[in-house]
């Protein structure tokens, strides 16, 4: 499946409209990788969402300055 371990983003359904009011289906896929990050000696893997990644590494961060 298309989702995020971390907060199960997925994929949403929609609609796309023209300008004559005509209304098709479409999918609307999240950016979903596969990654394996490193926060000090603990390795966390999973497919997140590149919201969460973008999250993740700014924590990952704060916690080696610290």
């Amino acid at each position: 499946m298309r989702t995020c371990t971390l907060c199960g983003k997925g994929t949403r359904i929609g609609r796309i409209r023209s300008h004559a009011q005509n209304r098709t289906p479409r999918t609307y896929m999240a950016n979903i990788q596969k990654v394996t990050l490193v926060v000090g000696e603990e390795k966390i893997s999973g497919k997140f969402c590149t919201k969460c990644l973008k999250k993740m590494k700014n924590e990952a961060k704060e916690i080696v300055k610290a």
